[in-house]
């Protein structure tokens, strides 16, 4: 019997995928954090690791280099899943030398296709899974990723007054943006950690605990950056500082949102 290590700190999506993969007569080892999949690969040796990419303490870039790291469980196939599969994740995936990446939300019979490529079953094997409709068809997924980051963004990047919305991770690559500088969107990113990583440092040195939101002020125009939930922040350009107040309320009304989705 295959064994697969599901890894997503939402315990809905571990729920609805490993009752898809048990239907298939797969077991399933779960785990709600990436330094608990990791102990649990070390430990359980899984056929297959199925990873979210962004998760509170470590992002599945992480665990899959780490899994290539393992002198002896190195070759194991790692599935990436992401609530936005776009060129830079896909390029980070490639780094991190995954096996595959899927996108949230996807159907059961499309995460268990991309399954038995992996772990080289037979196809057979994937129909006696689905006979039940309610399995074939489901979809996997919660109301976290009931709407992508593109259409978020694009809502807060409509607001007057503001040139570009950005979702971006703290190594400051770019998960998705809207708005009118679109080509500033990569450099808005890399600005946005930057600023997070400086004021953490100082909010830990002043003991004021996590950075929730920060606002750096141009001749031009201002950066607001705000966390926005599973190691991502938000990054908002705004063309006319006397909008400020508006645009911080849209921000505040957006940032739910996009942690269901981050």
């Amino acid at each position: 019997m295959a064994k697969v290590l599901v890894v997503d700190d939402s315990a809905s999506v571990r729920a609805i995928v490993e009752r898809v993969l048990r239907e298939k007569r797969i077991e399933v080892v779960s785990a709600s954090s990436g330094s608990e999949g990791l102990a649990h690969f070390r430990r359980e040796e899984p056929d297959l690791v199925v990873c979210d990419v962004i998760m509170p303490d470590m992002e599945g870039y992480e665990i899959c280099r780490a899994v290539r790291a393992h002198p002896r469980l190195g070759h194991t196939p790692v599935l990436l899943m992401s609530g936005i599969v776009n060129g830079s994740v896909l390029a980070r995936a490639a780094e991190a030398r995954s096996s595959a990446v899927i996108r949230k939300p996807f159907a059961a019979d499309e995460l268990l296709g991309k399954i038995d490529g992996l772990l080289g079953l037979e196809p057979s094997a994937v129909e006696d899974a689905m006979d039940a409709p309610d399995i074939r068809h489901a979809c996997v997924e919660s109301p976290a990723f009931a709407e992508d980051a593109k259409s978020v963004l694009s809502r807060l990047a409509a607001v007057p007054g503001v040139a570009l919305a950005a979702l971006v991770d703290r190594e400051g690559f770019l998960i998705e943006s809207a708005g009118d500088l679109v080509l500033e969107a990569e450099t808005d990113a890399a600005l946005a950690a930057c600023l997070a990583e400086a004021s953490e440092a100082i909010g830990r040195d002043l003991r004021q605990g996590a950075l929730v939101s920060l606002i750096a002020e141009y001749e031009s125009g201002l950066v607001l950056v705000n966390s926005a939930g599973g190691g991502a922040m938000l990054a908002t350009v705004l063309c006319d500082p006397t909008l400020l107040g508006r645009v911080r309320y849209h921000v505040k009304q957006t940032l739910p949102d996009l942690a269901k989705i981050a």
